[in-house]
């Protein structure tokens, strides 16, 4: 969810059921932002909070994509 103003682009922005801006997910569950060429995040620096708060490599960081690559299964 984005919770504070970082200069997300508009086009990676969605709209979740309650109202809220979340990142764009598409059809394969990834953010919308992210290069699957490279597996980097192509505005990393206008990344959300929530993209912040997460170190690269760090334990949380991979416990997170581990949930996230089955969550749309």
């Amino acid at each position: 969810m984005l919770i504070t103003d970082t200069g997300v682009p508009e086009r990676y922005i969605d709209t979740d059921d309650w109202g809220g801006e979340v990142m764009l997910r598409l059809d394969d569950g990834w953010c919308a932002a992210l290069d699957r060429d490279t597996m980097m995040c192509t505005i990393y620096d206008r990344r959300p909070l929530i993209c912040r708060e997460f170190e690269m490599g760090a334990p949380e960081c991979i416990a997170e994509r581990e949930g996230i690559a089955t969550a749309y299964l």
